[in-house]
């Protein structure tokens, strides 16, 4: 089954460790968390749970349809992504069980001071087949 492990800049749980922005980090730091990150993956690709990785970039737009032509595109707000989502991995394991151990793992990833983060991750499970619909 594939899950989605979500980084987030802030939401979620209370953070148990109280840490600056990735920006406020020294190079040194950021490298170390970014090493870890794919140390991570490399695991999981022996391992054959890994399917992707990425991270954002701050900038985007939201898009939508709006007839012939060129679709409206607005810079924000992007309370629930932009501001929020720092990056993903796609995982395929055997279990809930084993996708919660894996973000707890990840969770431990290196911020200032080499010091583990222990960040919230959002987990969730892709859907496998469409809802049923009650009427």
């Amino acid at each position: 089954m594939r899950y989605l492990l979500l980084k987030h800049y802030r939401g979620g749980p209370t953070p148990t460790v109280d840490f600056a922005p990735m920006d406020q980090w020294t190079p040194a730091e950021v490298d170390a968390h970014i090493q870890f990150m794919r140390d991570f993956a490399t695991r999981l690709e022996g391992t054959g749970e890994f399917v992707e990785g990425q991270a954002l970039a701050p900038e985007g737009a939201f898009v939508r349809y709006d007839g012939e032509g060129r679709p409206p595109v607005t810079d924000g707000p992007f309370a629930e992504t932009k501001d929020l989502i720092a990056g993903w991995m796609v995982i395929d394991v055997e279990s809930w069980d084993r996708a919660v151990q894996l973000a707890g793992e990840l969770s431990a990833a290196p911020g200032p001071r080499g010091e583990p983060i222990y960040e919230w991750l959002e987990v969730r499970p892709f859907l496998t087949e469409a809802p049923t619909v009650a009427e």
